[in-house]
């Protein structure tokens, strides 16, 4: 990239938990964001339902001159009461024949390491074999991305660990509860997982469109370092409420993110519990 012309990138699902807060964070650098929702609620954003075909994402590129050097695919259906998680692979599919149409040449595919199930220390060549419905519809998505990338595209699957602040510990605490319940273990220790705070992660998606030569087909995306659950909940200014752990918890379930660490340079802060909960805090205040 020459000079100080800014990649254009198109980040779409910007209305979602983890989209909001990554457009909040994303560095003002080197890249220019254009926010993708469906409907008209911010200045500058590209109105586009993938559902509906390219047309109005082909129409933006005409206006603006130019193609996106990359599009990061943050939009999809989340768990939930009546959600109906199958509309994934569909969502998928409409928005990289888009990317394909729009001649846009890399996408950032969300996946989720809910995909592996259990484990510590999952690295992206692990067995997949997720235990509930939620990864069973990312690894489908994570087929669609294979498919077009077999067809020339450029597609990374991007399997993402906690994010803080859309994860259901930080959530509970947004919403009021001054105490977290938290399974201890037969080592008096309770869960150690593999989280990212949204400033972190906006850096590090950064990086990966702007890196030079191609991408993997699976990162796992989240800091070098897991945290325990208790250190977030206290770093939320959260109290504690231990219980015992049923023999079905599992202690540990962690990424091994060296592969991503060799695309990207990490701070230590990146992985310090402290850090994700302020990244958070500063996202929802604004």
């Amino acid at each position: 990239m020459a000079g100080t012309e800014r990649a254009a990138v198109l980040l779409t699902g910007a209305s979602g938990r983890v989209g909001r807060m990554v457009v909040h964070h994303w560095p003002r650098g080197r890249v220019a964001v254009t926010a993708q929702y469906r409907r008209d609620v911010a200045a500058g954003a590209l109105v586009w339902d993938p559902a509906e075909g390219p047309r109005a994402l082909l129409e933006h590129q005409a206006r603006v001159g130019a193609a996106f050097r990359a599009m990061v695919m943050l939009a999809g259906v989340v768990p939930g009461v009546g959600r109906d998680l199958s509309r994934n692979r569909a969502i998928a599919e409409a928005t990289l024949e888009a990317a394909a149409r729009a001649g846009i040449a890399r996408v950032l595919l969300a996946s989720s390491s809910a995909v592996y199930g259990p484990g510590e220390d999952l690295g992206e060549d692990a067995p997949c074999a997720p235990v509930n419905d939620y990864g069973a519809a990312k690894l489908e998505v994570e087929a669609t991305g294979r498919a077009w990338r077999d067809r020339g595209l450029e597609v990374c699957a991007l399997r993402i660990g906690n994010v803080a602040g859309a994860d259901a510990l930080l959530l509970n605490v947004a919403r009021g509860e001054k105490a977290i319940t938290l399974d201890i273990f037969a080592d008096g220790g309770g869960p150690l997982r593999s989280y990212i705070g949204p400033r972190s992660m906006a850096e590090a998606l950064e990086a990966l469109v702007l890196h030079e030569g191609p991408l993997p087909a699976v990162l796992n995306l989240a800091a070098p370092f897991p945290v325990t659950m208790a250190a977030l909940a206290r770093a939320a200014g959260a109290a504690i409420r231990p219980r015992p752990a049923p023999a079905t918890a599992h202690q540990r379930i962690t990424l091994d993110c060296a592969r991503l660490a060799a695309l990207h340079r990490f701070r230590p802060a990146d992985s310090d519990s402290v850090e994700m909960v302020r990244q958070w805090q500063e996202a929802r205040a604004a």
